[in-house]
């Protein structure tokens, strides 16, 4: 039986840094109250020169996998680019993408799933390469936080950090690769996580500017509670119809937004804390480049075979997991 594997990943962070500290110069905060609340101590930030955004991360990253994997720009034939923060409202971050990284045969494509736009995309990537389609399909996520981030906002500016992250997709055989997936959305998240203008409901206007509307805005309670509850369900079912349990996944790989939110799942779910993989102390929240950005951060400790269970909540509500199991080695001790 065909089945979709994730035959390679690779990731880009941006050098620039926004530690605590720095922060604190910038708003009313500091080291202890953001660490204690949202457990992150640093995060990346794109600086580097004027005009580049979440492409050029999604560049980078493409650049890397393509390198790391050996498979030529020409044999690419699909790119799905999962972001909240595209370059422009047209055309797609996607093309751009792909055009830089000279996909020529690749067709390209936005989706917005917000933080849980990699799962999102990944069961996307899945239906096209089991359909028999495709047989390569890039997914990468990029996201220049940043770039809706407003840095007068205590509550939420400590939160989100820049980068992107991507995987190949191609056909196996082998008991390996996406085994299931389950996704919801819930339109009463909308007050409460969003972008208030720079939509067609509210265009951009001077006004919507002065009212800073074109900036994150989040409800932290009512996220948290809709966090831990949705992600803990949606894996519980996952585990429920494969037959997994805390004993038999090797890791689990929350969307990494808030330390106190994966932890709370975590111990809700029993699992134990050597399998959560964690990194959100130096990347910060970067939206659906997190679960992927965290992969590659510790491939070197993921095995061919290894059971893996991903779970993500975002603005929508939109939420969901996903059960895979790992198709590669890379090797021991070797970070990227």
């Amino acid at each position: 039986m065909l089945n979709a594997k994730i035959s390679g990943i690779a990731s880009y962070v941006p050098e620039g840094i926004l530690d605590n500290e720095m922060l604190s110069r910038m708003v009313d905060t500091n080291d202890e109250w953001i660490t204690t609340r949202v457990g992150i101590k640093e995060r990346h930030i794109l600086r580097e020169q004027e005009g580049r955004g979440s492409s050029y991360l999604g560049i980078k990253a493409v650049e890397r996998l393509l390198e790391s994997t050996g498979v030529k720009a020409e044999e690419v034939e699909l790119l799905i680019c999962p972001t909240s923060n595209p370059d422009y409202r047209f055309p797609s971050t996607a093309s751009v993408i792909s055009y830089e990284c000279g996909l020529k045969n690749a067709y390209a494509y936005d989706i917005q799933a917000a933080c849980a736009g990699f799962i999102v995309a990944m069961q996307a990537a899945k239906a096209y390469v089991c359909s028999g389609l495709y047989k390569k399909v890039v997914v990468v996520a990029a996201e220049m936080m940043s770039s809706m981030t407003n840095y007068t906002d205590r509550a939420t500016c400590p939160l989100f950090g820049d980068a992107a992250a991507a995987v190949m997709v191609e056909p196996t055989e082998e008991n390996v690769g996406v085994i299931d997936g389950e996704f919801h959305v819930d339109g009463i998240g909308l007050p409460h996580l969003l972008m208030k203008a720079g939509g067609s409901v509210k265009p951009a206007t001077v006004e919507t500017v002065k009212a800073m509307e074109h900036y994150v805005y989040q409800e932290g309670r009512v996220v948290y509670k809709h966090a831990v509850r949705d992600m803990l369900q949606s894996s519980q079912s996952v585990m429920k119809k494969n037959g997994l349990t805390v004993d038999s996944i090797d890791w689990f790989v929350p969307h990494q937004a808030n330390l106190r939110i994966i932890e709370a799942v975590g111990n809700r779910l029993e699992i134990p804390q050597d399998k959560v993989l964690i990194n959100i102390e130096h990347t910060g929240n970067t939206s659906a480049a997190s679960i992927p950005l965290c992969l590659d951060e510790f491939k070197h400790k993921l095995r061919k075979g290894d059971k893996v269970l991903l779970t993500a909540f975002g603005a929508g509500f939109t939420w969901g997991a996903m059960y895979l199991i790992w198709a590669f080695n890379s090797p021991k001790g070797k970070k990227k």
